[in-house]
């Protein structure tokens, strides 16, 4: 994966197209550029397959077309098979070379043949114009601005922020042509809200548990399509669990690598899971008290986020991809998107089942600007290529065809995906509640003591010019009774708190990060090792 610039237009600065360029070096090692009259063309490319040929931007043979791509095709065995028997002679082993040969061969139609994460940009050398394309989930991102006679292209918001125009973001699932001096045009190529519309309910048990395991161990195995090691995020939950047992099953070299507070659950069940798997365990013991403010100042630059509770995700997992940075990882697996899809939040089951429906679509619309950007920007910020399995389109249109009595069932949320791989999951791990990723490392508590900041900081990086920071909309929508109509014009009527409501959750922060203090004066030294005993 990378991080791409594009500049095209007569004004196109190569002093400003740098500096972008230079804004994205993290998610890469290595800076490859082409410079042509009207075209300025960047990736700062993170090599992870054929490491020495892929390079970009990559230009096709006749030299008309030139691609900037950002991602993972996992299907890029079967295309390069397809496109062999028509006639195309390749000059690598790379997903790059293949990607930029379909389009050749498909024009703009390419896009429903990938199987990927993905973001792209290929230039018509000839014409000047550009055609842009994004993945259907938006696991990779894209924006974009405009200035006097010139459009720029680029996976990050602090690249564009550098040209002091608006950013507007490419729409997960959409593509189009742009050129310099003309509007930008992007139409949907999948609509994700009626995915699964036209495929009959899955609704017997056993049947949906067989399709889930098979979708989901299919979409994990071509994520560990590499040579190099992968590492996993593991929590100790459901989702991050399957990861990393279906990783130790397939691939010959995985690493686990977990955050959080000393005695906090996650640290528990993720140490007992890799010890029973007899899997490489990193484990980041952080301290409430060591999370500072810089810490905070870097997730916010790092992320780009603009809900509150993304952002302290965001400062939890900045410490799990630095650790895998250091350790040489350059692919992960994690469980994102899970909860969205197999019913993880209450909300899914607190109303009827046409509600629960438009609630379910809702999230997994809103995950490209939630989740999957902090996934990203956390990631990509220390060259580590974050792969999110439950996110595979089949997964995902096979999510939208079972009820909602199967995802929520007995007192259990994702009932359907702990029985589909019940044989498989340790019964600790099995029967493990859903907790929210910050509040379950025990760090949550002590970054919300520095909400009322995150707003200034974050218009500080000048990411006010994509959107400011908002109300998280799960509290919003808690308020409203899991209403989406009304939580949604309540989000338009007062997007961001009150300075009323942020005075009570800092009073609130303040009280339990002071609660250690007064604990620890009072209470007999605790041993580190002293761990919290996993239910029986």
């Amino acid at each position: 994966m990378c991080g791409i610039v594009l500049t095209l237009g007569p004004e196109a600065d190569p002093a400003v197209f740098r500096r972008m360029l230079g804004t994205l070096s993290p998610r890469g090692a290595v800076t490859e550029t082409r410079y042509e009259n009207g075209l300025l063309a960047g990736v700062r490319r993170l090599p992870v397959v054929d490491r020495e040929r892929a390079v970009q931007p990559w230009v096709s043979t006749g030299g008309r077309w030139l691609l900037c791509y950002n991602g993972e095709v996992f299907n890029h065995h079967e295309l390069r098979a397809q496109l062999t028997d028509l006639g195309y002679e390749f000059r690598s082993t790379s997903d790059t070379e293949v990607v930029l040969a379909a389009f050749e061969q498909w024009g703009d139609q390419v896009v429903t043949r990938l199987r990927g994460e993905y973001a792209l940009a290929v230039v018509d050398q000839a014409t000047g114009r550009a055609y842009l394309a994004r993945d259907p989930l938006g696991v990779k991102p894209l924006y974009w601005s405009r200035t006097s006679g010139c459009l720029h292209v680029a996976s990050e918001v602090k690249a564009l922020v550098l040209v002091g125009a608006p950013v507007i973001e490419v729409p997960p699932g959409h593509h189009g042509w742009v050129d310099a001096d003309r509007q930008v045009r992007l139409r949907p190529y999948v609509d994700l809200l009626a995915l699964g519309a036209d495929r009959p309910v899955v609704d017997d048990p056993d049947e949906a548990a067989l399709l889930v395991r098979a979708a989901l161990t299919d979409s994990i195995r071509v994520r560990l399509d590499t040579d190099l090691t992968v590492g996993v995020v593991l929590s100790g939950g459901l989702d991050s669990s399957l990861a990393l047992l279906h990783a130790a099953q397939l691939h010959p070299d995985c690493v686990a690598v977990t955050v959080g507070a000393p005695g906090s659950p996650d640290l528990a069940y993720a140490r007992r899971l890799a010890k029973d798997l007899g899997v490489p365990h990193e484990v980041i013991e952080l301290r409430p008290r060591d999370i500072r403010l810089a810490d905070i100042r870097e997730a916010i630059r790092l992320s780009e986020l603009t809900e509150y509770g993304d952002i302290i995700n965001a400062v939890v997992s900045v410490p799990i991809f630095r650790r895998l940075r250091d350790l040489g990882v350059r692919v992960v697996l994690t469980g994102d998107g899970s909860d969205e899809l197999f019913g993880g939040y209450p909300m899914y089951h607190e109303v009827g089942p046409e509600a629960s429906r438009r609630l379910f679509l809702h999230k997994i619309r809103n995950l490209c600007r939630t989740e999957l950007q902090r996934v990203d920007r956390t990631s990509m910020g220390f060259g580590v290529e974050a792969r999110v399995p439950f996110l595979d389109l089949a997964l995902v249109e096979l999510a939208m065809r079972l009820p909602v009595e199967l995802k929520s069932r007995d007192g259990q949320d994702k009932w359907i995906v702990r029985r589909a791989f019940a044989d498989l999951l340790p019964d600790y791990i099995r029967r493990r509640p859903k907790n929210p990723m910050s509040y379950s490392s025990g760090l949550h508590e002590r970054a919300r003591l520095y909400k009322p900041l995150f707003a200034r900081l974050h218009r500080s990086f000048g990411y006010h010019l994509l959107e400011s920071v908002r109300r998280d909309f799960d509290s919003v929508l808690t308020r409203c009774g899991n209403d989406l109509d009304a939580a949604l014009a309540a989000g338009r009527a007062r997007p961001d708190y009150t300075v009323l409501e942020h005075a009570r959750d800092l009073a609130g922060a303040a009280r339990w990060n002071a609660t250690p203090m007064v604990r620890r004066l009072v209470s007999p030294r605790r041993n580190r090792g002293d761990e919290a005993p996993l239910p029986g």
